[in-house]
């Protein structure tokens, strides 16, 4: 299949791209919120998993390539990727070979946080940085808690891919919002974890912004669908009602890192109050 999908945001180009499908337990995806409201929008299968896609955004801005999100981990083993229905249908490599790019090309990876889900392509089966001509930005607060975890951080970091970009002198540590080139910007978003930062690009009077883990489909736009992966719920739903209206009203382009049909949304207001995500095709 192919995924590709290119969005024109004043004078950056925007591509989703996609390293496959996997599966999730519906339940702690949607945390409190019941099977019955929650499966409308997300149907799960005999195991209660749902269909999950793995979003990379690639930034053309500058002359530079920027890609945000490196892939699902590669070495767990086939026990491993049976358990989240890991699905290769398509990978990040391949959406930046139709685009005439290859690892190499790469001028910056931005980490919005280092699970296995988001980080995992960080570095190659042999340990080397995958993309070697690239930094990798990350917050510094994220990189502490990623080598430094407890019971229930634990299962979403793997060494593996951290240690040889830490070690190689790769990552460019960010605390709290930053300027990262003229129009993109890091925000922190926690909730998650303490340290996940989206992506904001601003051009032309056009915003786009990459949610990370804060909104991870479009199913978890109203402010109770909080996912039980969440360490710090309260936070999250904060985190969103400190930021949902503004990207309402700035008409933002919105991108999910999990949504498995819809590569780009917008914020629609509620009449419940809140807002939902509807899929801008």
């Amino acid at each position: 299949m192919s995924w590709n999908h290119t969005r024109q945001i004043g004078q950056a180009q925007v591509h989703s791209l996609t390293d496959g499908q996997f599966r999730l337990d519906g339940g702690a995806m949607f945390g409190s919120v019941p099977r019955v409201l929650w499966e409308r929008a997300a149907p799960a299968d005999d195991l209660n998993r749902i269909r999950l896609r793995i979003n990379p955004l690639l930034i053309q801005l500058g002359g530079e390539n920027i890609l945000v999100e490196t892939g699902f981990w590669d070495q767990g083993g086939e026990k491993f990727e049976g358990l989240y229905g890991l699905d290769r249908d398509e990978t990040v490599f391949r959406g930046l070979d139709r685009l005439g790019l290859s690892p190499g090309d790469i001028h910056l990876v931005i980490n919005t946080h280092l699970h296995f889900d988001h980080a995992g392509r960080n570095v190659t089966l042999l340990g080397d940085p995958t993309f070697p001509n690239a930094r990798y930005v990350v917050q510094k607060q994220e990189l502490d808690d990623a080598l430094h975890t407890h019971e229930r951080s634990r299962a979403s970091y793997v060494p593996t891919y951290i240690e040889p970009i830490r070690d190689a002198g790769l990552f460019d540590l960010i605390e709290g919002e930053h300027e990262l080139r003229p129009g993109l910007s890091v925000l922190p978003l926690p909730g998650h974890n303490l340290g996940q930062q989206g992506v904001v690009l601003r051009s032309e009077g056009q915003t786009l912004v990459y949610v990370a883990d804060l909104i991870p489909t479009l199913a978890h736009a109203p402010l109770p669908y909080i996912m039980g992966y969440d360490l710090y719920p309260v936070t999250t739903l904060e985190t969103r009602k400190a930021h949902l209206g503004a990207w309402f009203e700035q008409n933002a382009t919105i991108c999910t890192p999990h949504d498995p049909d819809a590569p780009f949304s917008r914020l629609h207001e509620n009449p419940k109050g809140g807002f939902t995500l509807q899929a801008d095709r």
